[in-house]
């Protein structure tokens, strides 16, 4: 009988995550609870909270002193871990669909960085690169930008034809 019990409590501890592992949770909570306080409001707006955990995530961002915005971060954290995941997987995957759209929007940017430097570094030779992959682009145009651009950088000029050539070039390579 002494047997049965102790197989019991041995299958149920089984079934249990580790402290470690409810550590490493409460953590990961914590963590979400931290990024959703830094948030700005429009970021904020876009998220799957109800307007519990959103006024209280808002209560949040509205302390500012330091040991006190501790405190309530960790509370925001606490009222976290007693939702259950389902609640919780939607807030994290939109948070990582932010971080992946950041991503690609940086890397289109710095994508049109380089064709600007080329064109300016390069001169004609970068700018029959650019042609060759589109066609349709005004090449009078982008020579005369990145000839006015050039002349603007040597010079010490306000860059307003360097910042025109990134205009173009965003629209036409569709960043």
């Amino acid at each position: 009988m002494m047997h049965d019990q102790e197989d019991q409590d041995e299958s149920v501890r089984d079934d249990e995550p580790s402290r470690s592992q409810r550590r490493r949770e409460a953590l990961d909570v914590l963590k979400l609870a931290q990024t959703l306080a830094s948030l700005s409001d429009a970021q904020l707006a876009h998220l799957p909270l109800d307007d519990d955990l959103r006024a209280e995530v808002v209560h949040t961002r509205a302390v500012t002193q330091q040991i006190a915005r501790k405190r309530q971060t960790q509370f925001l954290a606490k009222q976290l871990r007693k939702r259950d995941d389902a609640e919780i997987e939607p807030i994290r995957a939109a948070l990582e669909n932010d971080r992946d759209h950041a991503r690609r929007q940086a890397a289109a940017l710095h994508h049109v960085e380089t064709w600007r430097t080329r064109l300016l570094d390069e001169g004609d030779e970068g700018l029959s690169e650019l042609l060759q992959q589109f066609p349709s682009a005004d090449s009078q145009h982008l020579r005369q930008l990145a000839r006015n651009a050039r002349v603007e950088r040597e010079q010490n000029k306000p860059l307003h034809a360097f910042h025109e050539l990134f205009r173009v070039l965003r629209d036409l390579l569709g960043s």
